[in-house]
């Protein structure tokens, strides 16, 4: 499913879109060229050799299968995927759970990589995407059995609108699923740039203890609720070694988010790892239900 593109703010089209991060080639291109040099068939991958750029949160498609085991999703349930990047874990839901996805970005860039990689997997008929406002999407009431959002309320300024929206999208009953990166008890500024924000305007992060008022105000009731940072923060910590060449990379290598994000990738890595040990951001993983 395709729409009209919906209009990033500038600072998060600067910092998700790409092509400036790379000499100005756009983004499946660049894919597929790493994917060339790693040995694969850009055409006919594996949901294994796209992993590395298809989970862009902590805890890779390990952190995805907890969260689907906390909101017991299975097969036929309509799951909306907000937030979901180049659509990763609507691909993981609708081959490992057969779910129903249709996973929603505000980034085109992002929508166009989600479309061909599912393509490219052979998954195109089992997932859908759309370029749209996560607070404003032009899909009917009551359409989703779940809601997922994994690592993108923080780029949200209006958090009450996108949990009135979700409210709208679900059913009765329906589930909404969050890993999200929440504000910790040291509240000095963060270390920039993170994955998510290169700059202090582009980052909404709020503490866990606003983020569940701000459920409860909207109708959810929690069922669930984990603090998973110290599982979130010994990922990190392996990957930037690894980033940082301190750990033997597997051979050939397979594209990772610095096929993405340029460069600055690690850098990014490294200050997620030191804002995590110093207790700036916590990570939260958890399932709620719409009163």
């Amino acid at each position: 499913m395709s729409a009209d593109p919906a209009s990033p703010s500038p600072s998060l089209a600067g910092h998700y879109d790409a092509p400036g991060h790379a000499g100005g080639e756009p983004l499946v291109p660049r894919l597929a060229a790493a994917f060339r040099a790693a040995g694969c068939d850009p055409r006919h991958l594996s949901l294994d050799e796209v992993a590395g750029i298809d989970q862009l949160h902590l805890g890779g498609r390990r952190a995805s299968r907890h969260l689907a085991a906390l909101g017991h999703l299975s097969s036929g349930m309509r799951v909306l995927d907000v937030g979901c990047g180049t659509g990763g874990a609507s691909r993981l839901l609708a081959a490992e759970l057969g779910c129903e996805t249709l996973g929603v970005d505000i980034t085109p860039a992002f929508v166009t990589a989600a479309e061909w990689l599912s393509r490219a997997t052979g998954l195109a008929e089992r997932t859908r995407f759309l370029c749209a406002d996560a607070a404003r999407t032009p899909l009917p009431d009551r359409r989703f059995e779940a809601v997922w959002c994994q690592h993108a309320l923080m780029n949200m300024p209006d958090t009450a609108a996108v949990l009135a929206e979700w409210r709208r999208l679900l059913v009765p009953g329906g589930r909404l699923l969050l890993h999200e990166v929440v504000a910790g008890d040291n509240r000095d500024p963060l270390a920039l740039p993170v994955p998510w924000a290169s700059t202090p305007a582009a980052s909404h992060l709020q503490t866990r203890q606003a983020l569940e008022a701000r459920l409860a105000e909207a109708g959810f009731v929690p069922e669930t609720l984990e603090d998973v940072t110290e599982s979130a923060l010994a990922w990190r910590q392996k990957h930037s070694r690894r980033e940082d060449g301190g750990e033997a990379p597997a051979c050939p290598v397979l594209p990772g988010p610095g096929v993405i994000f340029g460069e600055r990738f690690a850098e990014m890595g490294r200050n997620l790892r030191d804002n995590l040990t110093a207790g700036k951001v916590r990570i939260l993983a958890g399932c709620w239900r719409l009163a």
